[in-house]
């Protein structure tokens, strides 16, 4: 499959590093807002297709996906480009800025029958399969945790801290905490949320409990302020899962029954983790598919509407 990249920063050169180790797809064409960004990454991954605009990566005839790669604010204007021009589309976390982004994304790519994906890289891990699998010999869920913290500098002009940049703890590190709790217990039916701001007035700091019919809770947090355990943990009435840190990218699995011994499942992995959601793009597109049950559009718009949620109530 031949991908093109819009964007330049390090998450796009993480994933087109990571795509070369697999033999699903391969990066034929660069995008950027400007000819120089484009030449400099393109000569970084021997790139020959270089675009001075966004909108000419979008109508490459010699592109078939779209990794959308830009800030969060573009996400949605980006993606609707590539969209409109036909090209399958895989947009980077958070999915867009809100739940009415992300509805109008859905509807465009439905309408073009067009294949449309968040770049929610941890569900495609294969320590995160391993979670999936375990979940259901747990009982009853009872309660999930999930943090992700890191003390980055405060910095006006850091994009963290720039409102104008999407920036914030819970757009940037929030939707990981957030986007596992949807993986194990789906969408909440109650949410309380304690925001702390940044001198920028982005949140620095934002805490979470959602509540679910079932009686399972969430308890989620990520900060800006400093670095956090960064583990995740799923609990039933049958026993419990520990995933160690970082639990959003490849690491170990622990199974720790109500009784008996613990089972470690160790992390076997090579790279960083961006090239099994590529991979994941490319079965579906060789199967005719629009979009994964793995990372499906109903639930992108759901979580993207529990951020709101999130933001609004607290």
């Amino acid at each position: 499959m031949r991908w093109g990249i819009m964007g330049t920063g390090g998450i796009a050169q993480q994933f087109a590093t990571d795509l070369e180790l697999t033999d699903s797809g391969k990066v034929v064409a660069v995008g950027s807002r400007s000819r120089a960004s484009a030449d400099n990454f393109a000569d970084g991954f021997t790139i020959e297709r270089r675009h001075a605009s966004y909108a000419d990566l979008a109508a490459d005839p010699e592109v078939d996906a779209v990794y959308v790669a830009t800030p969060h604010p573009m996400h949605h204007p980006n993606a609707l480009l590539a969209l409109n021009a036909g090209k399958a589309v895989l947009v980077e976390k958070p999915f867009t800025m809100n739940a009415e982004e992300a509805r109008e994304l859905v509807k465009v790519a439905r309408a073009n029958n067009v294949f449309l994906m968040e770049a929610m890289w941890t569900r495609f891990l294969p320590h995160m399969r391993k979670v999936r699998e375990l979940v259901g010999g747990l009982g009853d869920i009872v309660t999930v945790t999930a943090d992700f913290g890191y003390g980055f500098p405060e910095e006006a002009d850091h994009r963290l801290f720039a409102p104008e940049l999407g920036g914030g703890a819970l757009l940037d590190l929030g939707i990981y905490v957030v986007s596992f709790a949807s993986m194990v217990l789906g969408t909440p039916s109650k949410i309380v949320s304690m925001i702390d701001p940044a001198f920028t007035g982005v949140d620095a700091q934002t805490s979470m409990i959602f509540g679910y019919d079932s009686g399972a809770q969430a308890l989620l947090n990520c900060t800006l302020r400093g670095t956090s355990p960064t583990r995740a943990t799923v609990v039933g009435t049958e026993g419990r899962i520990e995933i160690d840190s970082e639990f959003f990218a490849p690491t170990t699995v622990r199974l720790v029954p109500r009784d008996g011994s613990p089972t470690v499942f160790a992390s076997e992995h090579e790279g960083r983790g961006l090239r099994h959601q590529a991979d994941e793009v490319a079965r579906r597109l060789a199967a005719g598919e629009t979009e994964s049950p793995l990372m499906s559009l109903d639930e992108s718009v759901s979580i993207m509407e529990t951020m709101d949620a999130v933001l609004a109530r607290a």
